[in-house]
């Protein structure tokens, strides 16, 4: 918000010009670079599915009306967030699709 040059108010302070700042190199923490997605998919091609999420796979298989939400409630149980929890429930379902994809083309 620009400022008012009042020395109350949402606005206050004295009217000054905003410098243009270059974005912080730490805001881009955590994003998906090309090399590290191939190496994460290269690292699950050859090692495979953790136990928990095999667990997940197979509810998912199994289906039924409630599995989505009985895999949210196992996920975040073993991930501790909603945010994490929610991710992998979609990784996981990636994961099943690509299996039956491979399958009905094989």
């Amino acid at each position: 918000m620009a400022r008012s040059g009042y020395a109350k108010g949402a606005t206050s302070g004295h009217i000054t010009t905003e410098k243009e700042r270059k974005p912080k190199i730490s805001r881009r923490k955590g994003a998906a670079t090309k090399r590290t997605s191939m190496c994460k998919e290269i690292a699950r091609e050859v090692v495979g599915l953790a136990p928990y999420e095999r667990r997940i796979l197979d509810m998912i298989k199994t289906g039924g009306s409630s599995a989505d939400k009985r895999v949210y409630k196992f996920a975040k149980r073993r991930l501790g967030s909603h945010k994490r929890a929610l991710a992998k429930r979609e990784d996981i379902k990636e994961v099943n699709a690509k299996q039956r994809a491979r399958a009905a083309g094989v």
